[in-house]
């Protein structure tokens, strides 16, 4: 049964990555749908990670942890599109378009999963 829950959650996760797929660079070296996607993953992930918290371990079953979690959050966020964005700049000579995007994605999604963990423990 877990992996019907993770199958579930990763196919709407992923839905929702496509869609924010759509959405034009905001520079020639900056996508943002799967930054987007990374970012938003983040501060899900963390809201969650409080929110089960919360709830405590025995309220919450493992198939709603799994679905949320490792579907829903791991289906929306991609490392590897992102990985390959990087290396594409860094295989086209623009290394430091390549660095810098890594910086973005892993300082905003760091921030956001922070910035979720701190907004419902502390505002919530």
């Amino acid at each position: 049964m877990h992996w019907l829950a993770i199958g579930l959650g990763a196919a709407i996760g992923a839905c929702l990555r496509a869609w924010l797929g759509r959405f034009n660079p905001l520079h020639s070296w900056i996508p943002m749908g799967t930054l987007g996607a990374n970012i938003l993953g983040g501060l899900l992930i963390g809201l969650a990670l409080v929110w089960f918290e919360r709830m405590g371990s025995g309220t919450v079953s493992l198939n709603a942890k799994l679905f949320i979690i490792t579907g829903f959050c791991g289906g929306l966020t991609t490392f590897s599109t992102f990985s390959v964005e990087v290396f594409n700049l860094i295989n086209d000579g623009r290394m430091l378009a390549g660095l810098s995007l890594v910086g973005l994605h892993v300082a905003l999604t760091l921030l956001a999963t922070a910035l979720g963990v701190y907004f419902f423990r502390f505002v919530l």
